[in-house]
């Protein structure tokens, strides 16, 4: 019995009472895999815009101030699929969601690999940001809606390591490639993503959402495999959708409540701090970054994709043996350190110091500070999101993951919001 006059606080995601251990089916790989194909044109559009930059300025004879707007664009497109993402999902399903995602994707690059202009690149680039800001909620919202809840915090954190795989893989071939050609590369994940997509179930969930009870449970029977009991979670998902269909749907600003005050700081104040470290600016900017340092652009892109990939992989088996708290200190800490590095390097150069000294600092700091930032800032405040708690005036109803997903798509709309600054 609870105590009178005080509300349940219940986390995101229901408590485990007994651990099952579900079975990892090839469809629930299949359907994760496929879907973080999405996660990974994410960090690839992001960090296009880096390697591209020298080809793209001499070849169409762009100014710095034109080649920024291009830059930024990701970011308005971005904030305007974070905005829609939601009634999208909604609308069409989670699997129909991500066919804009690449449709939008495959569009972008084209426009791009063809342009002989700058508003070619501009529209591309634009419709690019408009798949990233889709992927940011979609993405992770399905994986989390197919999978088992004793597996779903390791699939879902999959998603942020993709991303990393994605900018990593986009700063070393692109040292290599021609820009329109990297431009051609990046439609693959979006094609691979719309021809797998067929292969694999609609979240059971937003099945079940629109009534379509049979396919749910045919879904659910596919994800968790032939022979498997499904009855306790299909009675889960019922349940689920029968309160959800109790509760008025709530407007934007419902999460703004004294109750939610303390969860939503967390949460919001995590994200912030996470664009505010500057990550997004050294990721578009890198190569002119390293070479008004003096430094080899290409060597910088190298490092920093390996020590970005090797500190997300190291990020995934950390957090659950260190803590969540003790790696974002550590991680912000290295990162403040790192940011001082370079901004020193800056400084000095401005005072015409030892070239030797001014790229030294500046590849240091920035492969110091991608490593700390990865391992940490980059993708912990994301899960911290999951676990955070938030008041439920239902006793006994845990809190699924799609049935807050207004306050997702707030953070996401932060997120594009904040790559401004």
């Amino acid at each position: 019995m609870g105590t009178p006059g005080r509300e349940m606080r219940i986390p995101l995601l229901e408590e485990q009472e007994e651990v099952v251990p579900d079975r990892i089916t090839s469809v629930l790989v299949l359907s994760a895999f496929f879907a973080v194909c999405g996660s990974y044109v994410f960090g690839n559009a992001v960090s296009y815009s880096s390697p591209a930059e020298s080809g793209i300025m001499d070849e169409l004879g762009l100014s710095l101030a034109e080649y920024s707007v291009f830059g930024s664009l990701l970011t308005v497109g971005g904030l305007l699929g974070a905005l829609c993402s939601g009634k999208i999902a909604d609308l069409i399903g989670r699997r129909g969601a991500m066919w804009v995602i690449d449709v939008a994707g495959i569009i972008g690059w084209c426009a791009i690999f063809l342009s002989e202009s700058a508003w070619s690149l501009d529209l591309g680039r634009l419709l690019l940001g408009f798949g990233v800001g889709l992927a940011s909620y979609v993405v992770p919202v399905y994986i989390a809606e197919v999978t088992p809840k004793n597996l779903r915090g390791g699939f879902v954190s999959l998603c942020m390591l993709v991303i990393a795989c994605g900018m990593s893989m986009t700063y070393i071939i692109g040292t290599v490639l021609n820009w329109r050609i990297l431009a051609c590369l990046g439609s693959i994940p979006c094609l691979l993503q719309l021809v797998g997509l067929f292969l694999v179930p609609e979240s059971p969930r937003w099945l079940a959402k629109i009534g379509r009870e049979r396919d749910m449970e045919a879904a659910l029977q596919r994800l968790r495999g032939k022979n498997a009991d499904i009855s306790k979670e299909t009675s889960e998902i019922e349940i689920y959708i029968e309160t959800l269909q109790e509760v008025s749907e709530y407007r934007i600003f419902y999460i703004f409540q004294r109750k939610y005050a303390q969860a939503l700081t967390v949460g919001l104040g995590l994200m912030v701090f996470q664009q505010l470290g500057g990550l997004n600016a050294y990721a578009f900017y890198m190569s002119s970054i390293l070479e008004r340092a003096g430094a080899s652009s290409t060597a910088g892109s190298i490092t920093t994709a390996i020590v970005q990939l090797a500190a997300n992989i190291a990020a995934v088996f950390l957090m659950d043996k260190f803590g969540r708290r003790p790696l974002l200190l550590v991680s912000a800490s290295g990162a403040c350190l790192a940011g001082f590095l370079i901004g020193l390097s800056f400084l000095l150069q401005d005072y015409h110091q030892s070239t030797d000294v001014v790229s030294a600092l500046t590849f240091i700091g920035i492969v110091v500070f991608t490593g700390f930032f990865s391992i940490g800032l980059g993708g912990i405040p994301w899960i911290i999101m999951a676990e955070v708690n938030f008041p439920n005036k239902r006793e006994g109803i845990g809190r699924e993951p799609s049935e807050f997903g207004q306050l997702d798509r707030l953070l996401a709309c932060g997120l594009h919001i904040q790559l401004f600054l």
